[in-house]
């Protein structure tokens, strides 16, 4: 499948792609009409909000978190064509630890002082939107940030993409542990 976007009335080639298992559960080529050849185009609006610009907000009285199917095609669609273009949740998993998913980001990083750095930069973007992660650092040198709405017992909410992309903004390049290659 040949896709392309179009944002402020530019064109972007993104290339072809496989279709989404629910794409093809859908049997969405019976009801198109064209060929394998066939060139889906995808209009981007011009003013996307981008979750990183979101806030982290209370959550309402009742709310619950998401399935674990829910946050897998929240992460999902967070991950696709539109998404890809403008909001980054890219590079994190979910996990299920003993019943309650979080979201998971890992880094190498070149020592333990870029470890605490990290931290330090994790702590102050977690401090701005008061909501806050729980960070690890192993002697290995590599740090782990796990992300979950404690409040709802276990899970995960917006919230949590939230400050995921909000730490994907971060600059890392200079704490990331790197490989000499000799030519």
């Amino acid at each position: 499948m040949l896709v392309r976007a179009t944002a402020a009335g530019k064109d972007i080639e993104l290339g072809a792609r496989d279709p989404f298992p629910e794409e093809l559960e859908s049997k969405f080529g019976d009801k198109v009409l064209g060929n394998a050849s066939t060139e889906h185009i995808i209009l981007v609006p011009s003013r996307p909000v981008e979750i990183a610009q979101k806030s982290c907000a209370e959550l309402p009285r009742g709310a619950t978190a998401m399935t674990e199917k829910e946050a897998k095609e929240f992460l999902r669609k967070a991950c696709q064509i539109f998404f890809l273009l403008f909001c980054k949740v890219v590079g994190w998993r979910i996990i299920n630890e003993d019943g309650c998913l979080k979201l998971q980001g890992e880094w190498n990083l070149a020592s333990f002082s870029a470890g605490v750095e990290l931290f330090q930069r994790i702590a102050a973007v977690a401090k701005a939107e008061n909501y806050f992660p729980s960070l690890s650092l192993d002697r290995k040198n590599r740090a782990k940030v796990d992300i979950w709405t404690e409040s709802l017992g276990s899970g995960l909410t917006e919230n949590d993409f939230i400050l995921a992309a909000k730490i994907d903004k971060l600059k890392t390049s200079d704490l990331i542990k790197r490989n000499r290659v000799w030519a």
